[in-house]
């Protein structure tokens, strides 16, 4: 598990009782689950570019076990885990069971004869940062629109490494500093106060790979622009997007001439379509777990290949 005494850099004051708090009803983040389908396919484009063959994968960051569906698929002789901050999530997760099932019918159908179920995946709800399993003991880490929510990403990463078998693939997705920068603006004619996450630079997550272990890792982001007819339906993806997890956040509700304001605001944004715009920067990254340089005791390992 992660070394507690070892320094992290925050990469921003989220306070994870409220993350938690945020994602316990999986109904109430349902309305933005277009999103995290769209950027898990477009994850899943890049996975079909690698060729393994894992027999353990996490998912850290399930949700609602979306993405565990479609890694079955994928590994159907795999072990599948997800975990979840959210206890709400992880139980739901077990919800496409009905799914699971009618595919097991149907790969029945097309290899008769043969053992074509699928393996269901096993669930858990805690801290993905803090993992309980041993080292070397998973082939594939997956993580879809979670890494932001967590306020050390630094650690994360160095756990992730620590379970990962050597050449053990992680592979993930979040959010970058150009996220919902509309509504970053369009807040600051409000109040001080910071109403959205200082999501952290694509950059900025490749060094801390490197400085976790990994080898070579592999950055790439894109930016996808949501539009919208109102700002009610604007702010409601918002809301279903997770909402404000930071312990610097303002507390109790704005009145209505600030939400007033507020809508005023945005409304300044719409394009020359007449349309309302979110941006999202959406960072993708991919590494490998290299073979250890060192024993434990500190010792270098020098590998010799004998000329072909």
């Amino acid at each position: 598990m992660a070394t507690p005494q070892a320094p992290s850099r925050m990469s921003a004051p989220i306070d994870a009782r409220q993350v938690r708090r945020l994602f316990a009803d999986p109904a109430s983040v349902a309305g933005s689950d277009f999103l995290r389908r769209e950027i898990a396919s477009r994850m899943h484009d890049r996975l079909e570019l690698v060729k393994i063959a894992p027999q353990r994968v996490l998912d850290a960051g399930c949700g609602a076990g979306a993405d565990l569906l479609l890694l079955q698929k994928d590994y159907p002789a795999a072990q599948l885990i997800g975990i979840d901050a959210a206890a709400g999530m992880a139980a739901a997760a077990r919800a496409p069971a009905p799914a699971l099932r009618s595919l097991n019918q149907m790969l029945g159908r097309l290899l008769p004869g043969k053992a074509a179920g699928l393996r269901p995946a096993d669930l858990l709800a805690g801290d993905f940062g803090n993992l309980p399993f041993a080292p070397n003991s998973i082939d594939l880490v997956w993580s879809n629109l979670a890494l932001h929510w967590h306020p050390q990403p630094d650690r994360v990463f160095a756990e992730w490494r620590r379970v990962l078998r050597v050449d053990g693939l992680l592979m993930f997705s979040n959010f970058g500093p150009d996220t919902l920068r509309e509504l970053r603006t369009a807040f600051a004619e409000v109040d001080e106060h910071p109403h959205v996450l200082p999501f952290v630079d694509m950059h900025d997550f490749g060094d801390q790979l490197v400085a976790a272990g990994f080898s070579t890792p592999v950055m790439d982001m894109e930016l996808i622009k949501v539009t919208y007819d109102t700002a009610a339906s604007l702010l409601a993806d918002v809301r279903a997007l997770g909402g404000n997890p930071l312990a610097t956040r303002a507390r109790g509700l704005r009145g209505r001439a600030a939400q007033q304001r507020l809508l005023a605001a945005l409304e300044k944004g719409r394009d020359a379509t007449g349309k309302l715009v979110l941006s999202f920067e959406v960072i993708y990254g991919h590494a490998f777990r290299p073979a250890p340089r060192t024993i434990a005791s500190g010792e270098s390992i020098v590998r010799f290949q004998a000329k072909p």
